[in-house]
């Protein structure tokens, strides 16, 4: 009788996972290019404005492959149509079409932003911290990305295959992600090991400024360390401390559960049921070129 695989049900998977994922952009359509922005020398560029970031204009041009870096303090005015999601220093986001006042020889001061016909918000260049494109179709709000990776040395015969995708919503007041992270070694003599990593989390805004809500789910599995499934769920409140073009710095803390079931062939253990708190901070600060510094932590300290 063939002996099976304990790799197989994990191997069908990420089959099963790629597959959604490169299923999902098909009902998806990139939107026209019919943004406009005039540089202050002149130039004029029509284009699909991404996002502005760290005082840095990303936008994407039929004729390029891909998205390029524009120095926002060299841009004259912009003028879009599409929808996006302004956040300012604040913590406050505005959803609408932008447009910059024309201020020939000098920086932009000023962005307007139409929520509706009768409606529009006028901002302080200094006020905004960054703009991402949106819109009013629920299924053209989602972005994400999947990579690929895989290497093979030869003296051992040891391959390793590698996954990561990353999904996310927003809205005008909240947002939620999905984060799937598949990592696959193999090599002569020794077993399978594996370790699949799937994360979800959402955030929304409180009434008060720069303070939100949030939400944590992780489900891992590791046959590196014995583990069939840890399951973490948290809770807490957050605060973006400093919140700049240049730098991002927020913290948030609450309480959390969590399970973990070892393979007891593995380790002799039984399933643990804990009550961590949860604590954790996020840093995006010094940008240079197309590269952010940024970290991430949330550790979950518990007595044993």
């Amino acid at each position: 009788m063939r002996k099976s695989n304990p790799s197989q049900p994990v191997i069908h998977f990420l089959a099963l996972l790629i597959l959604a994922l490169c299923t999902l952009p098909l009902s998806l359509y990139a939107r026209e290019k019919s943004d406009v922005i005039v540089m202050r020398n002149g130039d004029k560029i029509t284009c699909e404005i991404k996002g502005l970031n760290s005082n840095t204009l990303f936008i994407s041009v039929d004729y390029i492959l891909n998205t390029q870096s524009v120095d926002w303090k060299k841009v004259d005015h912009v003028e879009s149509k599409q929808l996006f999601l302004v956040t300012t220093q604040d913590g406050t986001v505005y959803e609408g079409a932008i447009s910059t006042e024309r201020t020939p020889g000098k920086r932009a001061a000023k962005i307007e932003i139409l929520q509706s016909p009768e409606q529009k918000v006028v901002l302080e260049r200094e006020r905004v911290i960054e703009v991402n494109e949106t819109s009013a179709r629920f299924w053209n709000r989602f972005n994400g990305e999947i990579g690929l990776g895989s290497s093979f040395t030869k003296g051992n015969e040891s391959r390793q295959f590698n996954l990561n995708t990353q999904l996310a919503y927003a809205e005008e007041r909240w947002s939620a992600s999905a984060t799937y992270i598949s990592n696959l070694n193999t090599s002569t003599g020794a077993s399978i090991s594996t370790r699949n990593d799937f994360t979800l989390s959402a955030q929304r805004l409180m009434p008060w400024k720069n303070w939100y809500y949030t939400g944590i789910g992780d489900f891992l599995q590791s046959s590196t360390q014995g583990i069939r499934l840890q399951s973490t769920l948290g809770g807490g409140i957050g605060r973006y401390v400093k919140n700049t073009g240049g730098m991002l710095f927020n913290v948030y803390g609450g309480i959390a559960w969590q399970g973990i079931d070892y393979q007891q062939e593995t380790i002799a253990a039984e399933t643990q049921h804990v009550a961590p708190a949860l604590i954790g901070a996020n840093i995006e600060m010094f940008r240079i070129a197309p590269t952010n510094l940024s970290g991430n932590a949330f550790p979950l300290p518990s007595n044993p």
